[in-house]
């Protein structure tokens, strides 16, 4: 597929606010110098003002928790059937068929958003529960027995690729390939820049072997894939948007996970104190220590919605069709929404943090996130005594992902 031919959007000079004096940024939020060490950028975004202009891509944007929150919870006058990316897809075609979830509004997101809601039900989660258990009380045993190990490999990734393409009934092999689409969608939320088009380059290759994974020949009846097809023979869905929920299963179920549990493993690393706090109370692990992981280093770090009409934000008029950029890292920070959000504390109460997004579109696969991340804390939390950082960490730069490329950790048995 060649990028020319999609619309994706670019780095421009210098585009001019709609509104005269408004608060602007002539930043790159996209640069490797800021996607490299982001905590400045999502300081100066928030503490610029309630609503921002980015001259860079001519869109607004913001980092504060109240109005990134109120913005995913009002999808008529900010919905995200325009893309939920810097690109506008009424202006050209993007760069792949849209989310049946992500990318689209009622109705048609409701009939998607019932049958993954019956598939990922209580009952489905208690039914998967003991398996994805039993793999992290096995994966515990071997890393704790390594001893010294990369935490993205042998941890943050492994589990993950493990458990969750089994739940959904894809068969082994080459599951690396998840991660790779998974960081092509995430980098095509912002421009067509070298992280982007380094993912692009692997379209050709990547693209059909996921569309493959999406058939329902390739899909084991016992798994959540053919639970969404079997919504094709009642009716609440077609034949051709049944490959596409899947598809969103796989986009969402993964990488978004491998990050969060890789970025929870630099934390504790960090935070002995947090660590022996989640040793003693466990139970922590099944809500409070995953919440507060995710407002602190939040895997997702940026999502964009498009104004359907001449709205306002704090009382600036943003005008019709406009792009505003929602920086759930910055707001999960938000002095004004958390007392003291630099500091790490498990026992927090992080409910209302924008790590998962909010409203009807919020994150498809965050139970089954959840619940991963609960079986490897509570298994680790069993086996060792600290979490050793041994040498350098390395992030894995994207433009909407904020996760590691490498971990190494030394693990110490209780």
């Amino acid at each position: 597929m060649a990028t020319q031919a999609l619309n994706i959007a670019t780095l421009q000079d210098h585009i001019e606010p709609p509104v005269p004096g408004v608060p602007c940024l002539d930043v790159d939020p996209y640069s490797r110098e800021v996607l490299s060490n982001p905590e400045p950028w999502y300081d100066t975004l928030r503490e610029t003002g309630d609503i921002v202009w980015l001259s860079r891509y001519g869109c607004w944007a913001t980092g504060r928790r109240e109005h990134v929150h109120a913005i995913f919870t009002d999808w008529e006058r900010f919905p995200s059937s325009p893309g939920v990316g810097l690109t506008d897809f009424r202006n050209g075609k993007p760069w792949r068929q849209p989310s049946l979830v992500l990318e689209t509004d009622p109705p048609d997101h409701t009939r998607a958003r019932k049958v993954l809601a019956r598939v990922l039900s209580p009952g489905a989660v208690r039914k998967i529960r003991p398996v994805f258990a039993d793999a992290a009380s096995k994966m515990a045993d071997r890393v704790v027995e390594k001893g010294e190990i990369d935490g993205m490999e042998d941890i943050a990734k492994a589990y993950p690729l493990q458990v969750f393409p089994d739940a959904l009934g894809i068969e082994a092999g080459d599951r690396e390939m998840l991660l790779d689409y998974g960081s092509m969608v995430f980098n095509a939320i912002g421009p067509l820049n070298e992280f982007l088009q380094a993912d692009l380059d692997k379209l050709e290759k990547v693209g059909p072997w996921i569309a493959a994974r999406c058939d329902p020949a390739a899909l084991r009846l016992d798994g959540m894939g053919a639970e969404i097809y079997a919504a094709v023979e009642t009716g609440e869905l077609t034949a051709e948007e049944a490959p596409l929920l899947v598809r969103s299963f796989l986009s969402a179920g993964v990488d978004t996970t491998v990050n969060a549990i890789g970025n929870a493993l630099l934390l504790f690393a960090r935070h002995p104190d947090q660590w022996q706090v989640l040793r003693e109370n466990p139970k922590l692990a099944r809500r409070h220590a995953f919440e507060e992981v995710l407002r602190r280093e939040s895997p997702v770090h940026t999502f964009f919605r498009t104004t359907n009409d001449s709205v306002d934000v704090a009382g600036i008029p943003l005008g019709d069709e406009t792009k505003i950029m929602l920086c759930m890292a910055a707001a999960n920070r938000d002095p004004r929404a958390f007392d003291e959000p630099e500091r790490f504390d498990i026992q927090r109460h992080t409910a209302d943090h924008v790590a998962f997004g909010a409203g009807i579109h919020a994150c498809v696969g965050q139970v089954v996130a959840r619940l991963e991340a609960e079986m490897v804390l509570t298994e680790l939390a069993a086996r060792v005594e600290r979490i050793e950082l041994t040498g350098e960490h390395v992030w894995r730069l994207n433009n909407s992902l904020h996760g590691l490329e490498k971990l190494p950790l030394k693990l110490h048995p209780a």
